[in-house]
């Protein structure tokens, strides 16, 4: 997917996602801590948000990160369970560079994979806490090098090492070296539990 492209998906996916939830643009705004009219750009493909921004979003809306970036089936066709690679969204942070590619096909499924190429020396924090969602992801490091953290526990990987944290915390991502890191990311969400916070 090109430029234009891409932030149309994330566009598109915003508000269809606060359309689910019945939220107003302010309702979105105080539960994310994203302004209106920053939200409002977005959702009109006229802003490039980072990925804290964009994590803030997905927080307040109970998905993944990487579910902004679902592209939606035609209404007429069953989702397919293939996904090629040409068709694959691709989405570049405006702030750190760091590339995330969605790997994971249109169907319907309990795991969403996602490939990240990390900039050398970049660094990026997801501020955002306990979310509505219990989502889990694991991190395996295919080059390079990186420096995870999150909560009080910090982790560095090397080729082949993989990590599994639930993200109901800050974590913080650096590339700590002089050389890109390439990973791949498996994300499951599951239901909320009772008590949870849902406003």
């Amino acid at each position: 997917m090109d430029f234009m492209d891409i932030h149309s998906l994330i566009a598109r996916r915003v508000r269809e996602l606060r359309d689910g939830h019945g939220l107003s643009l302010e309702a979105l705004a105080e539960r994310s801590g994203v302004s209106r009219s920053n939200i409002s750009l977005i959702e009109r493909a006229r802003s490039s948000p980072t990925a804290a921004v964009l994590d803030k979003l997905a927080t307040a809306l109970g998905v993944t990160l990487a579910s902004l970036f679902e592209a939606p089936a035609p209404s007429a066709q069953t989702p397919s369970p293939l996904s090629r690679a040409a068709t694959q969204a691709v989405w570049t942070d405006p702030e750190s560079g760091y590339v995330r590619r969605t790997l994971s096909p249109e169907q319907p499924s309990p795991l969403q994979l996602v490939e990240v190429h990390f900039p050398a020396g970049q660094r990026v924090a997801y501020e955002t806490g306990a979310r509505d969602a219990e989502i889990h992801q694991q991190i395996w490091l295919i080059e390079g090098a990186m420096e995870i953290g999150a909560g009080d526990q910090h982790w560095r990987l090397e080729p082949g090492d993989c990590v599994t944290m639930r993200l109901d915390c800050p974590v913080v991502y650096r590339n700590p070296t002089r050389k890109p890191a390439r990973y791949l990311v498996a994300l499951t969400t599951l239901p909320s539990s009772p008590g949870r916070r849902n406003t």
